[in-house]
């Protein structure tokens, strides 16, 4: 099963629980209540999310966490590489030279292909998409 790991998971929670608040620097106990994790989670994740520019953080007093940029330009795949990495779905489709077969693969190019469109989509939905309740779609079924 392809899926992104659980802190990934749980940062795109922290990341829209920040965003519906953007006039409010929020602490880590107002993000954990808020969202309903682990106290120490969340610190860990907002410690990630820091480190990729995504929130900034504010000592003292009234201080805690904003988002470092407005919600509608921080991509879903940049919370995702704050806490993955680089997006791959193989490691050749990260960076050459780290498959000793790369040279006599027939498939290659093609998970550098899925690879691509996997990036772009997760490019192409911001913060603030996260945010916005999800359409409801009805999936036709065609039974023969």
């Amino acid at each position: 099963m392809l899926r992104v790991s659980r802190l990934t998971d749980y940062a795109t929670v922290v990341m829209t629980c920040i965003a519906a608040h953007p006039h409010d620097v929020l602490s880590t106990v107002q993000i954990a209540d808020e969202t309903r994790l682990e106290l120490p989670t969340v610190s860990k994740l907002l410690k990630a999310l820091g480190h990729a520019a995504l929130v900034e953080s504010f000592r003292g007093v009234n201080g805690g966490y904003r988002l470092a940029r407005p919600a509608s330009e921080i991509s879903l795949a940049e919370i995702v590489e704050a806490l993955e990495g680089p997006i791959g779905m193989t490691e050749c489709g990260v960076a050459e030279g780290q498959c000793e077969r790369e040279s006599q693969c027939g498939v290659r190019g093609s998970w550098q292909r899925i690879n691509h469109v996997l990036e772009n989509a997760l490019r192409a939905v911001s913060l603030a998409d996260m945010l916005r309740p999800a359409p409801s779609r009805r999936i036709a079924v065609t039974l023969t």
